[in-house]
């Protein structure tokens, strides 16, 4: 879109008032949040312990965001440490940003005393308030009895509507799926079957590079990419670190099933034929990203929200859906006529971290206020759609949609960097807009999301009768009240026999499960890899895994 016109706009919002609740704007330069700028536009700081892209300073949107609620807030984003390491340096020098997401080192953060305690001003701020019932507000009180921070993701306001599947599953490239004639491809064995099939007949890309056919992401907290898939392939949801039997509510491991050892038997096999990328235990998250980046990789396991906003944009950019290099997720199980749950409806509660205010904001109130302005429906189309007639029009009917210039350019990083401003790790919507037409965010709208598909998933789709990346993999209704289970996990620490059992457990399937997949003898390094488990004393962490699980479904029935 021209700058002419972004430059226009710009100037036509300076002089709109602020929304209902930010405060007069001459007060708020005596306020504490820091007016640096004498331009009476109240400045805050946030860091988030995961990587991330950061947008320019001049950046188009977030102006227009300050202008109309009188903040601005400078994200920084983690780089060259894990997420506990940078929580742990900033708790060692006493000084934090005014918002803070922790991921895994949240509750070191509110071990250090180093968080706001938000109970006595939830109900100042609506929008905040009404992003979760009181059963699940109380889910996220600590052991004081009060609550530190806000999931920013778990929220579907007014009606679901899902057209990406945000979550796990078996990746595989169109170009794949085309050559073999859209086959029906359900387990793991027809998966792998038709991978090694492709990458026989098609050894290399258009321009002679090499494929890989399978690669596998192990650095640090990603490794679930490798080790978590026999839940899923055993037909049950994404509890993260154990199954939950919904029959019996018993924690089940997953580690130790029959299927888990036939995965990871199957991806010795795959090794040893050289269809595993032999580098997969070595490298780096970036530079797996570059792989993907490439259009060379044919399949893998992750997360969407791990690799489509960056190797996505990125096979865009370089034209390479023309050779369809596009991921689509397969519904792959064990055997046929299990039903597959890669994808449930409903929103996922992740009660073990979330937004959070630090000791370190001198206005708390400024800063909240903030995040309720952020969830109003006109900031979160800014956020999420951008600016209309620039980045999106309006049919008669109120239907947003895009024209293929501004998908295009939506997908630039250079246009995203000065222009686009989601505020991405602050607490957000999917679902249905207040207006009963649109979607939250672009992914959402089923016409806009269809139309916006690169050519390759388009056809791909219609091969199978699908419209949605949801559509092809299927969908189930949403676990029970336990659901997931790893929002606890992930809590736990060496402080109790099960915490010290799932940090040393974690460390063996470090060490050991790219052993097993490179074995020469599958047998003996699974014998070598369980008795090292074993050793761990698994049964401690799933003892209260269980312990959880009852207390998650006696707090439920209070509630029924």
């Amino acid at each position: 879109m021209k700058k002419k016109l972004v430059s226009i706009l710009l100037v036509s919002v300076l002089a709109v008032s602020t929304l209902a609740g930010c405060g007069n704007k001459e007060e708020q330069k005596t306020q504490s949040g820091t007016d640096q700028s004498g331009s009476g536009i109240k400045e805050f700081t946030a860091f988030f312990a995961t990587p991330g892209s950061e947008i320019n300073d001049d950046n188009e949107i977030q102006q227009i965001i300050a202008e109309k609620t009188g903040v601005k807030v400078k994200e920084t984003w983690l780089t060259g440490q894990t997420d506990s390491e940078a929580v742990g340096t900033l708790i060692a020098s006493g000084e934090y940003p005014d918002f803070i997401e922790g991921g895994s080192g949240t509750l070191q953060l509110y071990e250090a005393g180093a968080l706001v305690a938000l109970d006595d001003y939830l109900d100042k701020y609506p929008n905040i308030k009404a992003l979760f019932t009181e059963q699940q507000w109380d889910q996220l009180r600590q052991d004081d009895g009060k609550i530190y921070w806000i999931p920013q993701f778990s929220c579907i306001k007014n009606e679901e509507s899902v057209c990406t599947h945000n979550d796990e599953a078996f990746w595989i490239q169109t170009r794949v799926l085309e050559w073999a004639g859209y086959p029906e491809v359900k387990t793991m064995d027809q998966y792998f079957d038709l991978i090694e099939s492709y990458n026989e007949a098609n050894p290399t890309m258009e321009d002679g590079t090499a494929n890989i056919p399978y690669t596998i992401l192990c650095e640090d907290w990603r490794y679930f990419c490798l080790e978590n898939a026999p839940q899923f392939l055993d037909g049950y949801p994404n509890d993260g670190s154990v199954i939950v039997d919904p029959a019996s509510l018993k924690i089940i491991d997953y580690n130790t099933t029959p299927t888990a050892k036939r995965y990871f038997q199957k991806l010795n096999e795959e090794y040893t034929k050289g269809i595993v990328d032999p580098e997969s235990f070595t490298q780096t998250y970036d530079e797996y990203i570059a792989k993907l980046s490439t259009g060379r990789v044919l399949g893998m396991i992750d997360q969407w929200w791990d690799f489509a906003y960056t190797a996505g944009d990125a096979l865009k950019q370089q034209g390479l859906d023309a050779q369809g290099c596009n991921y689509v997720p397969l519904p792959i199980t064990i055997e046929e006529g299990i039903q597959n749950q890669w994808h449930n409806s409903g929103g996922v509660l992740n009660v073990s971290s979330g937004l959070a205010i630090t000791e370190s904001c001198d206005d708390v109130e400024a800063a909240l206020q903030f995040v309720d302005d952020l969830l109003s429906q006109e900031i979160h189309n800014l956020r999420f759609w951008g600016v209309e007639g620039v980045d999106y029009e309006v049919l008669d009917s109120g239907e947003f949609y895009r024209t293929p210039e501004q998908r295009t350019t939506a997908a630039d990083s250079a246009y995203k960097a000065s222009h686009m401003c989601s505020y991405s790790y602050f607490p957000q919507y999917s679902g249905i807009s207040d207006d009963g037409i649109n979607a939250n965010k672009t992914d959402g709208q089923p016409n806009e999301f269809y139309e916006g598909l690169p050519k390759d998933v388009q056809a791909c789709f219609e091969a199978y009768g699908a419209q949605t990346y949801v559509d092809m993999i299927g969908t189930t209704e949403a676990p029970g009240a336990w659901y997931p289970m790893w929002s606890y996990s992930n809590t736990l620490t060496t402080s109790t026999p099960g915490g010290t059992a799932w940090n040393k457990m974690g460390e063996i399937k470090h060490e050991y499960l790219p052993k097993v997949v490179m074995a020469s003898d599958f047998e003996a390094g699974w014998k070598e890899y369980m008795d090292a488990y074993e050793s761990c004393n698994p049964q401690d962490f799933l003892d209260e895994m269980q312990a959880e699980l009852d207390r998650r479904m006696e707090e439920a029935a209070k509630y029924n």
